[in-house]
Formats: C-alpha cells, sequence, structure tokens
C-alpha cells in the first residue's frame, strides 16, 4: 500500500465506521480536520459539544497541530465509568 500524505479523521458507533481521508495542509489542527472531514453534518449529535479527540489512541487538545499521516478519532462519551465497571465485574 502506498504512504497517504494526508491526514484521517475517524469517528465509529457501536456498529458503524467511518473513516475520511483529507489533505494534509500544515497548519492544521485536529479540530480544523474535524470540520473539513464533514462528520459533524453526517453525524448530528456531535454538533454543538465539546469533543474529545485523539491522534492514535492519545488524547489531544482540539488546537493540536497535526503533521502529515496523522489520523485523528473523534471519542464517543463513555457510558459507564470503567473503573465502576471493573468494580461491577468484580462484584459478580
Amino acid at each position: 500500500m502506498r504512504d497517504f500524505p494526508g491526514i484521517e479523521v475517524a469517528y465509529a458507533l457501536a456498529g458503524r465506521q467511518r473513516v475520511v481521508r483529507l489533505p494534509f495542509e500544515p497548519p492544521m489542527s485536529a479540530e480544523e480536520a474535524v470540520r473539513a472531514s464533514g462528520l459533524l453534518e453526517e453525524f448530528p449529535e456531535l454538533t454543538g459539544q465539546v469533543l474529545a479527540l485523539g491522534i492514535f489512541g492519545r488524547r489531544v487538545d482540539a488546537r493540536h497541530l497535526l503533521r502529515a499521516g496523522d489520523r485523528v478519532e473523534i471519542y464517543r462519551p463513555l457510558k459507564v465509568d470503567p473503573r465502576e465497571a471493573r468494580r461491577r465485574a468484580a462484584a459478580g
């Protein structure tokens, strides 16, 4: 597979994942990439809220400047705190 010099923006639901490839135009922030991806229009539930963003599993601020090849991930809010989920699993 050839190297892709641009960036990707990804969002996943339980049964659906969407990845959008964009050309990299520096300087570009994580938030600018999300807006350019069209995912805010495709998934209206994302609009009007502070988005949790990451690059390859590492949380970043929306103003984080991207590098060619980065993959910006839009994280969904957790339904259950992971510590609470472990407590429940251990209890039974």
